[in-house]
């Protein structure tokens, strides 16, 4: 993606009435959060150390930053892409039960960032982890789970608009769910990407389903790691999959917005099928994959909501550095200052 400078862009906000807004946003979006799954604040690291499986790969191939611990010999540690599966751990740990679980906030450096409207150096997110039975891996209970996301998402968009009535609210009333396979079939000539853009156009906010697994053409819909989300297991609708994001149509930038990855995680089979799948068995000799082999890990659901996202999109912003702080290209700022979009 490269930048967007919207034309005639206005901002709605002044610099120092958004960061009342983004404190309102932060607030009441984590308190619904936490009550409509049952989760608890925990507190969650910055850096873990290498070589134990529990930082989350992204990709597959987006290197983390890293740094010796001289005090224990010079081991490495890495900051955290994500928690993935630190958040698993925690569930078992704690011996949280089946419909509750946890949330945090976590901040990370993602350095193969491309700089632009939705891509920062820096990430900061809601991660949150939930117990479940494991008769509760199916399509129906993810669907049930994305559901109450997005109502939450509606409820503080309207509180927005209460505070701040020429934000006026965007958002569709209901959320479309659609497997990857289905815009595969349905835009056959288009890229995954532009398959993409086409749904969230027509329908406002998508949950995009399976995203990992090879599809008919060969060909992934987009790069998942292979040890957290379940992207390998049939599901009730027939295709594979028990993961997806949640996509919005940003009418500022005209484009989709990705505001959440999530999904129910691997169990023993399907992780060892996915290790295979990415080419990469040797991780099963991990410490985290080897709890979850062993059976020392709950089943659970979870995923990443985007903070400083979700405040770009319900305040109507054209540019994340517009509610975070962080480093932009020279060139890039002052593009944006000459349309009006100052970046913090």
């Amino acid at each position: 993606m490269t930048l967007i400078i919207p034309k005639k862009y206005k901002r709605k906000l002044l610099p120092e009435t958004t960061e009342v807004a983004i404190k309102s946003i932060k607030e009441t979006f984590q308190e619904k959060l936490a009550k409509v799954l049952n989760l608890r604040r925990v507190t969650a690291p910055l850096f873990v150390l290498s070589g134990t499986g529990l930082n989350d790969d992204l990709n597959g191939v987006e290197p983390p930053v890293g740094f010796a611990i001289r005090c224990m010999g010079d081991a490495r540690a890495e900051v955290v892409h994500s928690l993935a599966k630190w958040k698993r751990t925690k569930l078992g740990a704690y011996d949280i039960a089946p419909g509750y679980g946890l949330y945090t906030d976590m901040n990370a450096i993602r350095t193969s960032e491309e700089l632009d409207n939705l891509h920062s150096l820096y990430v900061d997110q809601w991660d949150w982890e939930q117990t479940i039975n494991p008769s509760d891996r199916n399509l129906h209970y993810l669907k049930a789970t994305v559901e109450k996301i997005y109502n939450a998402l509606r409820e503080t968009e309207a509180m927005i608009y209460e505070q701040f009535p020429h934000i006026t609210p965007v958002l569709p009333e209901k959320i479309t769910f659609i497997h990857s396979e289905e815009l595969l079939r349905q835009y056959p000539n288009l890229s995954a990407k532009e398959r993409e853009a086409e749904a969230v156009r027509r329908y406002g906010a998508i949950f995009l389903i399976g995203i990992g697994a090879k599809l008919s053409d060969g060909e992934p819909h987009d790069g998942r790691a292979p040890d957290y989300d379940d992207w390998i297991t049939p599901n009730s609708d027939g295709f594979t999959g028990l993961n997806g994001d949640i996509i919005l149509w940003n009418p500022v930038l005209q484009c989709p917005f990705e505001l959440s990855s999530m999904g129910i995680r691997v169990e023993a089979p399907s992780l060892l099928a996915q290790l295979q799948e990415r080419g990469c068995p040797e991780r099963a000799g991990y410490k985290f994959h080897t709890m979850l082999l062993d059976g020392e890990l709950p089943s659970s659901i979870g995923g990443g909501i985007g903070q400083s996202r979700l405040c770009m999109f319900l305040l109507q912003k054209a540019h994340v550095g517009e509610v975070q702080a962080s480093i932009w290209p020279e060139e890039q700022i002052e593009a944006c200052r000459a349309a009006g979009i100052d970046l913090i």
